[in-house]
């Protein structure tokens, strides 16, 4: 690793001999690209894209740009390679060997936008790339990047090797601030704290970019004592809040159902002279109103929120809007939100989810099908969250009539159902106690599953212990070995499974060791999001 250099060199930019010829339908590639690239940036500013994978999808989507127009950037080139399987130092080499000039800033854009949609393995391969580069300089930046994205790929321990790596007149606030940021992600207290406590011994906790972070992580961790403590030593200190400080001070009050706090911080942030309250401000604010039932005070909260949307935050504000009408109640509200949305112009499958969701919770069940045949008729890049989201609703209510029905629609049109749409089946059937039919769905769950999918333990047990009941052991073995096959546990897991069945009830507890993510059933996630404040606290890792 090359040490950071705390002067900014001009970028340098890599041109080997032989440089390569454009071909001459450039202009049409670029100008292709620069409409993907207008898609894209809708879902890059959207943190819930960013989360749920609508992001993800259009940029790993083959369909959405032919890879002629894409290859002709070396963006492009690495947009295309959404498989983490798939190297980013052979695209870096092979740009090279054809000619082309690769500036330091280019790549540190590139990297900046893969950590926006969560491409942290890339982002890794870029950044050692980068390290391995003996004539170009590191800045401290550049470290502290490569710090936070080692502890997301490999692990906060090889996070702290690397640290520990790093030459002490390398160490400059950058590269602590990042390791903090790490600790405080893994939710390691201790570890952070006594970051803090080195940062501050060493004049760099300078800023409010440390602060935030250990505040974040002391009200994730349900410790608000220390909230105040830390904000009382900024103010000592001469260290300016910024948003993102009273960001989390406010999500915290409201989470708390500390009203009165809530409410005299909103006060504050209101004539606050450094910047000026935005709408999601007081989305938290009614937020903290409608989890102690004041709905009345929640709806005066969200009227103001509309009065702050802008024309570039009116996406996602809406999107958040029609969850907030939704918890309070107020289905006339949901649908005036909604015409609004639809008047923006494109709407995307993250505001369909939104929409369908807010209908769920409000037990609009046959407004939420209208919507789902809308998206089915308008949607250009299928994602099955939203259709799922509707077979759930009606799985809970053991409407297998309507649940199936979508899954058929699904089938006719030549998309076939994915793992979590089986998955969600099996819930309905297990709920309702058709055994039959929960063990024939999770068997197809099983089937349609991929790396890092798991099925919900509990119900999987259930099936197993229905197959054991009728003494169909063979059936339940064919289960098990269906599981093993796709890569959700080791042979001795199936083995300690087999035993289990012959021998005694399979107990959850055992399939909990299974590879992968149970899937949410029972609450959907987004049909039960609680919405918050953004409250990032802006990493000292991020390269500007």
């Amino acid at each position: 690793m090359h040490g950071p250099n705390e002067s900014t060199p001009k970028p340098k930019c890599l041109k080997p001999p032989n440089p390569f010829s454009f071909p001459s339908s450039l202009s049409l590639s670029l100008s292709l690209l620069t409409t993907m690239k207008k898609l894209l940036n809708y879902c890059t500013s959207c943190s819930w894209c960013n989360y749920n994978g609508i992001s993800r999808f259009l940029l790993y989507s083959t369909e959405t740009l032919p890879y002629s127009a894409s290859k002709e950037t070396l963006y492009g080139r690495i947009t295309i390679a959404g498989d983490p399987r798939v190297s980013i130092v052979q695209i870096l080499d092979q740009w090279v060997r054809e000619g082309r000039g690769i500036e330091q800033g280019e790549l540190r854009k590139i990297i900046r936008q893969l950590r926006n949609y969560k491409r942290y393995k890339h982002a890794l391969e870029i950044s050692e790339w980068m390290s391995d580069k003996t004539y170009l300089d590191l800045l401290p930046g550049d470290v502290a990047v490569q710090l936070d994205l080692i502890s997301k790929v490999r692990g906060l321990e090889q996070a702290e090797k690397y640290f520990h790596n790093i030459p002490n007149t390398s160490r400059v606030f950058q590269v602590y601030g990042a390791l903090l940021n790490c600790y405080a992600h893994a939710k390691s207290l201790d570890k952070a704290e006594a970051i803090m406590q080195k940062m501050r011994d060493l004049g760099f906790s300078r800023t409010s970019l440390s602060y935030n972070a250990m505040l974040k992580l002391y009200s994730q961790m349900g410790k608000d004592e220390k909230l105040d403590f830390l904000m009382a030593e900024m103010e000592e200190k001469g260290i300016s809040c910024d948003k993102f400080t009273f960001n989390i001070r406010l999500n915290a009050y409201a989470a708390a159902s500390d009203i009165e706090g809530m409410e005299k911080l909103l006060m504050k942030m209101e004539v606050y002279p450094l910047f000026s309250i935005d709408w999601n401000a007081y989305v938290v604010a009614a937020n903290g109103y409608l989890k102690v039932g004041l709905v009345e005070k929640a709806l005066a909260m969200l009227k103001k929120s509309e009065q702050l949307i802008t024309i570039k935050t009116r996406r996602l504000a809406y999107e958040i809007l029609l969850s907030m009408y939704a918890t309070a109640g107020k289905k006339d509200e949901v649908y005036r939100i909604w015409n609004l949305y639809k008047k923006i112009g494109r709407v995307y499958n993250m505001s369909y989810l939104c929409m369908v969701s807010a209908l769920v919770k409000l037990d609009d069940l046959d407004g939420a099908e209208k919507i789902l045949v809308e998206w089915e008729a308008e949607n250009k890049y299928f994602d099955f969250r939203v259709p799922n989201l509707l077979v759930s609703a009606y799985c809970r209510k053991g409407l297998f009539v309507e649940a199936e029905s979508i899954v058929s629609r699904l089938i006719e049109s030549g998309k076939e159902p994915n793992a979590s749409t089986w998955d969600r089946l099996a819930f309905g059937y297990h709920k309702y106690n058709q055994m039959a039919k929960a063990v024939e769905t999770m068997k197809k769950a099983i089937l349609a599953s991929q790396p890092g999918w798991k099925p919900n333990s509990v119900i999987l047990a259930s099936c197993l212990e229905y197959l054991k009941g009728k003494e169909d052991v063979e059936a339940a073995e064919e289960l098990i070995s269906l599981l093993g096959e796709r890569g959700h546990f080791s042979t001795d897991m199936h083995n300690k499974l087999v035993d289990n069945i012959k021998n005694g009830n399979p107990e959850p507890k055992i399939l909990d060791q299974m590879a992968g993510d149970d899937q949410p059933l029972e609450g959907e996630k987004l049909g039960g999001m609680e919405f918050k404040l953004s409250e990032e606290s802006g990493s000292e890792a991020t390269v500007n």
